[in-house]
C-alpha cells in the first residue's frame, strides 16, 4: 500500500518536503504548530468538486429539474453553508440552531429544507417565519401542529411527507433508517390519514415525497426499491385524494470509502441509477417526471477533514499480546471521542499517519487512544504506523463528517478550532473554545 491513499485523503493532499503531510499546499505540521491541537484541517477544493460533481452527475442523469440538497447534520458551520450555497446546492436542517446558522451565512430561505422526527412547535414555527422552502413532515402529531399554524397564511407552506418504506440497507444498524419499526418516517398505512389532514389544511401544500434509508450505503439497488415505494404512494394519492406528488426524494446515505482497500463511489453510477428508476417507474404509472432531489452530507464533506492530534504519552502492553497483529502499545493522544465518538459509537475505522514522517514505512503496530475517562475512548486499533513518540503529530483522514456535529465538552475539554485551506491559504473559521466559553451558561 502506497504511504497516502489519495483516494482518502483530501484530493490537495500530497506529501512535501522533508516528508511532511500537505493540505491544499499548507505544511500540516506547521499549520498544527500555528493553531494548536487537536486541530480540524477542511481543504476547500475538495468541497467544491465533491458539490459539482453532484450537480454535473444528477444533470446529465435525469432529463426533469434536478436539486441538490447538502445534509447539513454531517457538518455545519456559517463558512461551509457559505462554500454550499455558492456551489449552488440547497441545504437541510434538523434543528433550530441549524436554520438559525444557515440563515445566519446567507443560505437564501427558499433553499432550506427541515428535516426530523421530533421538531419542537417552536422550531417550525421558527422555520414558518423564516420562509424556507419545504417541511419534511415525519408524522401525523407534526402534520396536525403545522395544519394549526399555517390556518392563517396567505401563501401555503410547501411541506414533503417521509415515508417509512420498511426497507433496510447494509449498513451498521445504528445508521439504518429506512425499516419499518424506525423511529423515523410515516407509516405506509397512514398516508391515507395525511392525504384526508392536508386536504382539510389549506395553510399546506403537499409536494414531495420522501425517505432517507440510510448513511453509509455502498449498494445503490436498495435506492431504486425506495424509489419504487415513493411512486406507488404517488399513485396512491392521486387516485384517491386528488393530490399530485411533483417531487420525489430518494434521500441521501452514499457510503464514503474511510480505507485504502475500500472504493470511492461512483455518483455518476448513482445518479444514473435513480434517474433512471424514477423514469421508468413514472412511464409505468402514468405520472408526469417529477423534480427529483437528492441529499447527499457525507459524501460532500467527509474527505475534506483531516483531524490533527498531539501524542502526549505512551502505555506498553503486556508481553503476552506482542502476537502479530496485537498491538505493542498506546499511544495516546490529546483528543478523541469527544470531537470524534464515531470510533466508540459504531466502531468506526479510519486512516492514520504521522504528519511529520507521512512516507515513512511503518515500523509498530498501536492503538491509538483518546484523553477521555472511558475505555471505548479508542480511535483506532492494531494500527501500523511509524515509531512515534511524546510530542509527535497524528493526522487522522476523513474526519469531515459526523465529527465535529457530534462534539462535545465530555471532561469539560474544549472543542477544537476549525481551519479552512484554499490553494496554500488557511484560514480559521471556528475559534478553540476557551474556559471562559464553558463557563458562559452558567448562572
Amino acid at each position: 500500500m502506497p504511504p497516502l491513499a489519495a483516494h482518502i485523503w483530501p484530493v490537495s493532499a500530497s506529501i512535501g518536503q522533508h516528508g511532511h503531510l500537505h493540505i491544499g499546499g499548507c505544511d500540516v505540521v506547521t499549520l498544527a504548530e500555528a493553531y494548536g491541537t487537536p486541530l480540524y484541517l477542511f481543504d476547500q477544493a475538495t468541497i467544491r468538486a465533491a458539490c459539482q460533481e453532484y450537480r454535473s452527475a444528477f444533470a446529465q442523469a435525469y432529463s426533469g429539474e434536478t436539486i441538490v440538497h447538502y445534509a447539513g447534520k454531517a457538518l455545519i458551520n456559517t463558512a461551509l453553508v457559505q462554500i454550499i450555497a455558492a456551489e449552488g446546492l440547497g441545504l437541510d436542517v434538523v434543528s433550530g440552531g441549524e436554520l438559525f446558522i444557515a440563515l445566519r451565512a446567507g443560505m437564501p430561505a427558499a433553499r432550506i429544507h427541515m428535516h426530523g422526527n421530533a421538531k419542537p412547535r417552536a422550531e417550525l414555527q421558527q422555520a414558518l417565519e423564516a420562509g424556507i422552502g419545504q417541511i419534511v413532515v415525519d408524522n401525523l402529531d407534526e402534520l396536525a401542529i403545522l395544519a394549526q399554524l399555517t390556518s392563517g397564511c396567505a401563501i401555503p407552506q410547501e411541506i414533503a411527507l417521509r415515508v417509512a418504506p420498511g426497507i433496510a440497507p447494509d449498513t451498521h444498524h445504528h445508521i439504518q433508517t429506512g425499516q419499518a419499526t424506525s423511529k423515523f418516517g410515516l407509516p405506509l398505512a397512514s398516508l391515507d390519514s395525511a392525504a384526508h389532514m392536508i386536504n382539510a389544511a389549506p395553510g399546506l401544500h403537499l409536494a414531495g415525497l420522501h425517505v432517507h434509508l440510510g448513511s453509509q450505503i455502498f449498494d445503490a439497488h436498495p435506492y431504486a426499491e425506495a424509489i419504487a415505494v415513493l411512486l406507488d404512494c404517488a399513485t396512491r394519492l392521486q387516485a384517491n385524494h386528488g393530490i399530485t406528488i411533483t417531487e420525489i426524494n430518494p434521500g441521501g446515505g452514499l457510503g464514503v470509502p474511510y480505507l485504502a482497500e475500500q472504493a470511492l463511489p461512483d455518483i455518476a453510477a448513482y445518479a444514473h441509477l435513480i434517474s433512471n428508476t424514477l423514469r421508468d417507474g413514472c412511464a409505468t404509472r402514468g405520472l408526469a417526471l417529477p423534480r427529483l432531489s437528492v441529499e447527499p452530507g457525507r459524501s460532500i464533506i467527509a474527505r475534506s477533514g483531516v483531524a490533527v492530534y498531539r501524542i502526549v504519552g505512551t502505555k506498553p502492553l503486556p508481553e503476552s499480546r506482542h502476537t502479530d497483529p496485537s498491538a505493542q502499545r498506546y499511544l495516546h493522544v490529546d483528543g478523541g471521542m469527544a470531537d470524534n465518538i464515531r470510533p466508540a459509537l459504531y466502531q468506526a475505522r479510519y486512516t492514520i499517519l504521522l504528519p511529520e514522517q507521512a512516507d515513512a514505512p511503518a515500523e509498530e503496530i498501536v492503538h491509538v487512544a483518546g484523553r477521555y475517562c472511558e475505555s471505548g475512548d479508542i480511535l483506532q486499533r492494531n494500527i501500523a504506523l511509524p515509531k512515534a513518540a511524546p510530542g509527535d503529530l497524528l493526522a487522522v483522514a476523513t474526519v469531515g463528517a459526523y465529527t465535529l456535529s457530534m462534539a462535545s465538552n465530555y471532561n469539560l475539554t474544549l472543542r477544537p478550532a476549525v481551519v479552512f485551506i484554499d490553494d496554500g491559504h488557511a484560514r480559521l473559521v471556528q475559534r478553540r473554545e476557551t474556559y471562559a466559553d464553558l463557563a458562559s451558561r452558567d448562572v
